[in-house]
């Protein structure tokens, strides 16, 4: 069972972040530039919630809002569901699945260190699983099956 720290070492701690002021607008933009689906919202080092793509069609768009006139404050998420380094995979997929969030800040001893989102999980998740048949597969048939000649007649 993989941890995050251990998702994070494979694919990075970049976190983007705006600030609640930061106009909708600017966000997409950061989120458009950096082909994210959210960012991280902080006032200095404190995370204080998360926009993502979804916000800005159900809280933007869809209410008629324009995006330039917009603060991130009035429409972003402050029931911040995040991780730490030392969660597994798996109880971040729980958490995931459970409060219906995508992307889950990873914070150490209060600190913004990395974001993860339901795909890194799920694939994750599904590298270990390859990994586990191809043990099993290895422990049913032998080490070198592929290398034994057919069976007598």
């Amino acid at each position: 069972m993989q941890t995050v720290e251990e998702l994070l070492e494979r694919k990075g701690r970049k976190v983007w972040t705006v600030s609640p002021d930061a106009s909708v607008h600017d966000a997409i933009e950061l989120l458009c530039t950096h082909n994210i689906g959210a960012v991280v919202v902080c006032v200095g080092d404190e995370v204080v919630g998360v926009f993502s793509e979804r916000y800005c069609v159900r809280r933007v768009m869809l209410q008629g809002r324009a995006a330039r006139d917009t603060k991130v404050s009035q429409v972003m998420t402050s029931q911040v569901r995040a991780v730490n380094a030392h969660d597994s995979v798996d109880h971040c997929m729980q958490l995931i699945t459970d409060k219906r969030v995508r992307h889950l800040p990873v914070l150490e001893e209060g600190r913004l260190v990395g974001m993860i989102s339901v795909g890194d999980v799920v694939k994750t998740q599904l590298n270990d699983q390859e990994n586990v048949i191809s043990g099993l597969e290895s422990y049913i048939h032998g080490p070198s099956a592929s290398v034994r000649p057919p069976p007598p007649l």
